[in-house]
């Protein structure tokens, strides 16, 4: 329950800094003081980065009493959230293969519903060297999803990329949970974030909210639940349940697939004022 709450309150911050981050100067991680300065001088955009913060500390309680995998499959269906409020109310303006991608997501959350009926999961103390190699590598393929230009939407590479900033996020934050020598993990916890909310609102500049926080929403679910079974040993259910929850997850990867190849909208930014122009030039 508490996983859904956040899952809620952290899609409609989403929604919400999509609206203010679309509609100004160009933001980039390359730029942080810069890109920060723009975000909260922006009064909606602080009112939506304020709720996400609270939804994420009512996700990080949600850590401390489950598996890192529940958590992450019950928080997928905050992409329901998302695409009701990126239309603003008005699902006849999704595209199909938005409105396929959210239906598939809320398919795999009831698959996943089923599949803990009488289930007790439970999970363990990862190893130190595959913590390490798993955030490493995953904010290694976002810093090149930032700085290569992919033959698809930038919005979803852009989404990508936070998505697996915010998936360290995440690890790190049930790491924090352990206590002890995995206190540590708050400092990648702060980068992972720090860097995964500027990338995501450069994202919302060049495609819809669904598009761009949609993947990395997806993303940030279907990463720790694999970090889950890998690193934190933990285990599916016996026998059917087992198999349904395999669907589940699979459905966030098709999901975050289906939602890769929508057709992004161009960004609303508006026109550039003199004073602006040697920022932009250096983006």
């Amino acid at each position: 329950m508490l996983a859904l709450v956040s899952a809620l309150a952290v899609n409609w911050a989403y929604a919400r800094e999509h609206r203010a981050a679309s509609a100004m100067p160009p933001l980039s991680v390359r730029h942080p003081v810069r890109s920060t300065r723009l975000l909260l001088g922006n009064r909606g955009w602080v009112i939506g980065f304020g709720t996400e913060s609270a939804g994420w500390l009512v996700y990080v309680t949600a850590l401390w009493l489950a598996p890192l995998s529940l958590v992450q499959a019950v928080s997928a269906s905050g992409i329901a959230v998302l695409a009701f409020f990126s239309v603003h109310g008005r699902l006849s303006r999704l595209s199909r293969r938005e409105r396929l991608a959210v239906g598939i997501a809320l398919a795999g959350l009831v698959l996943l519903a089923l599949s803990l009926v009488g289930t007790s999961p439970s999970s363990h103390t990862p190893n130190a060297v595959g913590v390490v190699v798993w955030l490493g590598v995953s904010a290694a393929a976002a810093a090149a999803l930032v700085a290569v230009r992919l033959p698809f939407s930038r919005a979803a590479a852009l989404g990508l990329a936070a998505g697996l900033l915010f998936s360290d996020g995440d690890v790190s934050a049930k790491l924090i949970s352990s206590g002890g020598i995995w206190l540590l993990a708050l400092v990648s916890l702060v980068a992972c974030y720090a860097a995964g909310t500027l990338t995501l609102q450069s994202a919302f500049q060049y495609g819809n909210a669904l598009t761009a926080a949609g993947i990395a929403t997806l993303v940030t679910n279907a990463a720790p639940i694999a970090a889950g079974f890998l690193l934190f040993g933990e285990s599916l259910p016996p026998g059917g349940r087992g198999a349904l929850q395999v669907a589940a997850f699979g459905t966030i990867v098709a999901s975050a697939a289906l939602l890769a190849g929508a057709g992004a909208a161009p960004p609303v930014a508006p026109e550039p004022h003199a004073s602006q122009a040697p920022a932009l030039a250096e983006r």
